[in-house]
């Protein structure tokens, strides 16, 4: 058994471990400079970002340690999403989901002193129609300027946006639970 160290400020990320069961300590990573070569692929950025979290936090960690370290980007039309800096900028990203498909992707990164190993999840999610309405209302009241793509599922914009999803809906949270079990499995962690 490993002792489980969450690399990640991300409360959701906290709530989807705790509700797994899993014992861990959350710590606070150095602070890494999230920039990926332009050649990189969008669907490579996350597994790239996970990795290069884990690298800048490696040689702290003992023999008994295990650090998750993880990295959520939407993808729509080849193009990532990243966290908005500002409202309008959430409710441009949001009219722009409003009625299409795109992709979540979290790369994640196991991190021991013999190695990093990294995966990923996709999953595929698909908006009704927003109105103008939803999406100011939505902004203002929950203030997604934590999250990719401007918008939480488990929040309510989710709740009456959201018309199909395909995939794992934890992954979209910020942590795809079922693929995250089955590694930390593999790796006699839990």
């Amino acid at each position: 058994m490993k002792k489980i160290l969450l690399g990640s400020g991300s409360p959701r990320r906290r709530e989807l471990l705790l509700m797994m069961d899993i014992d861990f300590e959350a710590i606070k990573l150095n602070d890494v400079d999230e920039v990926y070569p332009e050649a990189l692929g969008a669907e490579e950025v996350p597994a790239y970002l996970s990795r290069l979290k884990a690298e800048c936090y490696r040689d702290s960690l003992t023999a008994d340690d295990l650090l998750i370290t993880a990295d959520t980007v939407v993808i729509i039309d080849g193009e990532i999403l990243g966290k908005p800096h500002s409202e309008d900028e959430a409710i441009a990203m949001l009219r722009r989901l409003s009625g299409a498909r795109h992709k979540v992707i979290t790369g994640v990164s196991l991190t021991t002193t013999d190695g990093i190993h990294t995966f990923d999840e996709v999953t595929i999610v698909e908006f009704d129609r927003l109105s103008d309405a939803d999406i100011t209302s939505y902004v203002k009241k929950y203030r997604p300027l934590d999250k990719a793509g401007s918008y939480g599922i488990q929040e309510w914009i989710g709740l009456i946006g959201i018309k199909k999803i395909d995939g794992c809906f934890y992954n979209v949270m910020g942590l795809p639970t079922r693929a995250l079990y089955r590694e930390l499995k593999k790796l006699n962690a839990i």
